[in-house]
């Protein structure tokens, strides 16, 4: 293979993606070289807008345009008295897909783990609490995966709220253990929705 530093370059990073490795990403960049007009030059517009103009939201953790409001937690348009609490954006787009929920979503950005350096301030629990007493919510809903790290997370929330009133339900059967929101059928999150538990305080 001819050494070109630029596609090596790419090739490094579009390997980084999920579910790529580095003969995917050769194909891809092979594909997009031979379509320059079509392809590759749009491609390259569109992920430079992208990186300037796509932000995630400070209070609910959601993806928005850098100068509008965000649709899940300032448009004041839409009244909900549920928050679904989930791990990452790609789960509340698996749960919108099923439209099971209607209500707000807060996108935590991750989990709480021993083993990461991920921060419990990182993941916008601090933010979950305002928006509880701001949007007068009656519930929340813990949609995190069934991994160890997604129930510490939900255990750690759950604390939090203990000297509310609030309601704190989970997702229940349909919900493998180890399972990741994400990879689950409309079919499983629409019965684990449905069958969602309530959480006694201890």
């Amino acid at each position: 293979m001819q050494n070109i530093p630029e596609i090596e370059n790419l090739i490094k990073l579009i390997s980084k993606l999920p579910g790529l490795g580095p003969k995917s990403a050769k194909r891809m960049i092979l594909k997009m070289i031979n379509n320059r007009q079509e392809l590759l030059k749009p491609l390259a517009q569109n992920l430079s807008d992208l990186f300037k103009n796509v932000v995630r939201c400070k209070i609910c953790g959601t993806l928005k345009s850098n100068n509008n409001l965000c649709d899940n937690c300032e448009d004041k348009s839409k009244k909900f008295n549920k928050i679904c609490v989930v791990e990452n954006i790609s789960d509340q787009w698996a749960i919108e897909s099923s439209s099971i929920f209607q209500g707000y979503f807060h996108i935590l950005g991750g989990t709480i783990s021993n083993s990461s350096s991920q921060n419990k301030e990182d993941l916008l629990i601090n933010s979950l609490m305002e928006r509880i007493v701001r949007d007068n919510i009656d519930e929340v809903i813990l949609a995190t995966s069934a991994t160890v790290e997604g129930q510490t997370t939900a255990f750690y929330i759950q604390d939090s709220l203990k000297k509310t009133n609030i309601k704190i339900s989970k997702l229940a059967q349909g919900l493998p253990v180890g399972g990741e929101i994400e990879n689950l059928d409309d079919g499983t999150l629409i019965s684990a929705f449905k069958n969602r538990k309530k959480i006694e305080s201890y």
